[in-house]
């Protein structure tokens, strides 16, 4: 069975997002989407890996018996765009994609270029509604 290599770690947030957000632009949108995300869960940012910084925690297990822990939700400020995990991926869910702004979407994920370019109000609804489906189909901590 395949180990969990996302885990949560020591690391420095803020040395991290100096070092690592190679824009200015990055840098700033980064500090604005930690008080945003720190504010929307009451949690404190971790790091999580080497390049993800996640806000609470909760503990999975699929039917297959693979396990581990996450974050609720989190952000990453790659090289090419931000990449926001804030989305369950589910279908019932992309209503909730519908006012939010210029973004690309992966599985479970959305990447977007600037904080500029999203809805911050829907952005909140967004990882609201991530939150509490978490929260009710694993149990978090």
């Amino acid at each position: 069975m395949a180990k969990t290599k996302t885990k949560e770690t020591t690391e420095n947030v803020v040395e991290f997002i100096n070092s690592f957000a190679d824009t200015e632009q990055k840098r700033q949108d980064s500090f604005e989407l930690l008080t945003l995300m720190q504010e929307l869960t009451g949690f404190e940012p971790k790091m999580w890996g080497a390049t993800i910084i996640g806000f609470g925690s909760y503990h999975y297990k699929y039917k297959s018996g693979h396990e581990g822990n996450a974050p609720f939700i989190g952000f990453s400020p790659r090289k090419k765009e931000i990449s926001l995990y804030v989305f369950t991926g589910l279908d019932e869910h992309e209503h909730l994609l519908r006012n939010l702004g210029t973004f690309k979407k992966g599985k479970a994920c959305i990447y977007i270029k600037k904080l500029a370019d999203i809805n911050q109000d829907e952005l909140k609804k967004l990882m609201q509604e991530t939150i509490n489906y978490l929260k009710s189909k694993y149990e978090g901590k």
